[in-house]
């Protein structure tokens, strides 16, 4: 079984925080690799990801810094029918987050 969502992913809207956040320090991303790890960044967070496959899912646990301070939690992410991800988030004792993702495409020839 191959999972569907191994790749780069820009992230391009969330229910808490508008895109401006998302892309504060550099363009809001997720990445998911073959290997078992991942990262994501948005906003001022930036974090590792431990990874679960599926076919058209991964589940994750997640570690960073955000402004400097530790942050830790958990989400998901499921591929949707137009080709897109929806990623829950959820900060350790914190804020949940529903965020959306488009493959991310490159500009430079193979």
């Amino acid at each position: 079984m191959e999972c569907q969502l191994i790749g780069r992913w820009r992230i391009v809207e969330a229910d808490l925080w508008d895109r401006d956040y998302l892309d504060l320090v550099e363009p809001a991303m997720m990445a998911i690799h073959g290997d078992g790890h991942g990262e994501i960044a948005f906003g001022a967070m930036q974090a590792s990801l431990e990874l679960e496959y599926a076919r058209s899912m991964v589940f994750f646990t997640w570690a960073g810094f955000d402004e400097m301070d530790d942050v830790s939690g958990s989400g998901s992410a499921e591929l949707l029918e137009d080709g897109s991800i929806e990623i829950e988030f959820a900060y350790h004792l914190g804020d949940e987050a529903i965020l959306k993702a488009k493959p991310e495409t490159s500009s430079t020839s193979c």
